[in-house]
């Protein structure tokens, strides 16, 4: 059981939900904050202050003046008029991800929601009902305001759901479920929707494949290494100690260990002086990766604990501050950093493929193909790669550039993350695939020059994909196998696992 907080949430505890199932609960203390700054909610309300969203309209309607009696109205109408997102739904972890960070945030102590708002949020995670959100229509400032109002919609009885494998109405899930929905008053329909989560919550799960893919490719890089009979002089700490990176270094010290007893690998002037830059440059490459990663992740874990709706109440009720906490462009730079710096891992995963399945680069069989001529091997394995990459190059265009004026020009400066977040998640997808490329061509590869002779670490890999993938020994519809050897390695394990070994 995970207990939120409103502070202490991190990416391994969101691994553990989104990936283990585990269920989580409210902290005792901080629902006591939620009561007591609801309490002051309705004091405003009660007394007739004029606050933002609370007693006027919102946005460009913010001077217009809400009548008591139709503040309950207002919430509900703030909703269906901002669930108005189109497009493919959000993938259900990612869905999840956005109840867990949304009730994560309301116990903060800051939004003004009733306990019962937040209860019923965990109630959804604890239940495995996730609402259906359309990816399109956010612009990331104020916040996620469509995507969230897609989620609230469940809390209302209204919307569809993921629920037991089948996407149905909300209310057909929360029947079954014995759950009543709620009705929203003052303030709560703009506190549940005036955030980042979606953007926050795509980016997590697309920093945990990414993270996944980082050190997957340095294993893969290591089995292709062997293949090519790669130097191993490049990755002698002293050269790398010389430049001072800190994860340059890490990812040397990790392949010098993958590979410490390979009967594959050379040394410099043994067969050549030195290799090209997609095996010698590996550690300077994927290091900078890792520089990235560990930005993003650090922007991540403060989004996640963050209070990011507008207004926010403060003092027991006597200080409550329009802000702008909503606007995404720290999550929007990070999505963008994200989406570069996986991408640059096919970059180069991809030369390396050209470079084990090219007779002119190596004095391997051409495109690793049994019988050269009839048989073609990997060939188109490698334009398969080529595209993906340069699809990658159009996705990881900064979304965080952009900006469009909306709200008649009240919300005139916009950051977009939920663009850059999708755009990300996408990348993730294709890189995979790049590396899945690349690891079928380096199993081949090996296995012509002697499984036998392959370090213990990579000889271990080589089985399990062998497991997954045959070796090349007439041609084949080759999709299949990439698409095999994709779905393995985004075992929810490898991320999981590493988190809880490297936090």
């Amino acid at each position: 059981m995970i207990t939120l907080t409103g502070q202490t949430l991190d990416l391994k505890k969101m691994a553990k939900v989104l990936y283990e199932n585990e269920k989580i609960e409210a902290c005792a203390q901080s629902m006591q904050k939620v009561a007591e700054c609801r309490q002051a909610v309705e004091k405003i309300v009660n007394e007739g202050k004029v606050v933002y969203g609370i007693t006027t309209g919102f946005g460009k309607f913010s001077d217009v003046l809400i009548e008591k009696n139709d503040v309950e109205d207002l919430q509900h109408n703030l909703i269906l008029s901002h669930a108005c997102g189109v497009g493919e739904p959000f993938p259900e972890i990612v869905s999840r991800a956005m109840l867990v960070l949304r009730a994560n945030t309301l116990l903060k102590g800051f939004s003004g929601v009733r306990p019962i708002v937040v209860e019923m949020l965990l109630e959804l995670v604890n239940r495995n009902i996730h609402p259906v959100i359309p990816q399109q229509g956010s612009l990331g400032a104020s916040g996620d305001l469509a995507p969230l109002s897609h989620l609230v919609l469940v809390l209302l009885g209204e919307g569809e759901v993921f629920y037991n494998g089948e996407r149905v109405h909300s209310m057909v899930a929360l029947t079954k479920e014995g759950l009543t929905p709620i009705t929203l008053q003052a303030k709560e329909g703009l506190a549940l929707i005036n955030g980042t989560q979606a953007m926050t919550a795509m980016g997590i799960v697309s920093y945990l494949e990414a993270e996944q893919l980082a050190y997957q490719s340095e294993l893969i890089a290591s089995l292709t290494l062997e293949g090519l009979r790669g130097i191993i002089d490049a990755f002698d700490e002293n050269i790398h100690a010389a430049r001072g990176y800190k994860e340059q270094m890490e990812v040397a010290e990790r392949i010098r260990q993958i590979l410490q007893d390979s009967s594959l690998i050379t040394k410099q002037g043994e067969i050549r002086v030195q290799d090209a830059y997609s095996l010698r440059c590996i550690p300077q490459v994927h290091g900078a990766t890792w520089q990235a990663l560990n930005y993003v992740k650090e922007k991540l874990e403060i989004e996640m604990n963050a209070a990011t709706d507008n207004p926010l109440i403060f003092e027991n009720g006597e200080k409550v501050i329009s802000g702008g906490n909503f606007h995404g462009q720290p999550i929007a730079f990070a999505m963008d950093f994200l989406a570069i710096a996986i991408a640059e891992l096919a970059n180069i995963s991809e030369r390396r493929i050209e470079r084990l399945v090219n007779p002119q680069l190596n004095d391997l069989p051409p495109f690793l193909s049994p019988q050269p001529g009839l048989q073609s091997g990997a060939m188109i394995m490698q334009y398969c790669a080529a595209s993906l990459v340069s699809e990658n190059k159009t996705l990881a265009h900064p979304a965080s550039v952009d900006s469009i004026p909306s709200s008649a020009n009240q919300e005139d400066h916009v950051s977009m993350g939920t663009i850059g977040s999708r755009h990300a998640h996408q990348i993730v997808q294709n890189v995979r695939r790049v590396l899945a490329i690349e690891m079928i061509c380096a199993l081949q590869a090996t296995e012509f020059r002697g499984v036998e002779k392959m370090a213990s670490q990579t000889k271990a890999f080589y089985y399990q994909g062998r497991q997954v993938v045959p070796s090349i020994t007439k041609d084949r519809v080759f999709s299949t196998d990439i698409e095999e050897l994709t779905k393995w390695l985004k075992t929810a394990a490898w991320s999981v696992n590493r988190l809880e070994t490297t936090n």
